[in-house]
């Protein structure tokens, strides 16, 4: 698998260190990036994290805008300049600044939840909403379209509580 998938609830240390879970450190391994590539979600209390896969993403939305256009230099300052690559010690984990913690509200816990090509790092009741927003939205997409959106059964529903 080279995709970031599925979600993991990991304790955060007193020293800010947490566990990458396993299969998204092979992914990260296979990727080639040394380290780890995170960045303040711009629209969500979160963290996106990654490796090169992130920042071809990256450099792919900065592409089209642009050159020294003010839309490509405030993304880029978003994007990039509060950016922070973090080391990944033996064990798989990283050390999270407290900018990066106190932007995701990060205290106890933190929550990965893949999005393919990124993950990204939530406080776990923060994700929990998220989630279910997200549930919601996606059920209200299908509702408009009339169940014929080609919006899975299985996203919009299958995995409810």
């Amino acid at each position: 698998m080279d995709r970031f998938v599925s979600n993991f609830t990991n304790r955060l240390d007193a020293k800010g260190r947490v566990s990458i879970p396993a299969s998204f450190r092979a992914v990260l391994a296979r990727d080639g990036f040394e380290g780890l590539y995170v960045h303040p979600a711009l629209d969500s209390p979160a963290l996106d994290a990654g490796g090169n896969l992130l920042l071809r993403e990256i450099d792919g939305l900065l592409s089209t805008l642009p050159p020294y256009s003010d839309e490509r230099d405030h993304l880029s300052t978003a994007l990039l300049g509060t950016s922070e690559i973090l080391k990944v010690d033996p064990e798989g984990r990283i050390i999270l600044t407290e900018g990066l913690r106190e932007h995701a509200g990060l205290t106890q816990a933190v929550t990965f939840v893949g999005h393919g090509y990124k993950f990204q790092m939530w406080e776990p009741e923060r994700f929990r909403a998220h989630l279910d927003a997200a549930r919601e939205k996606v059920r209200a997409l299908k509702k408009a379209l009339g169940g014929q959106s080609g919006v899975p059964a299985a996203v919009s529903g299958a995995r409810e509580r």
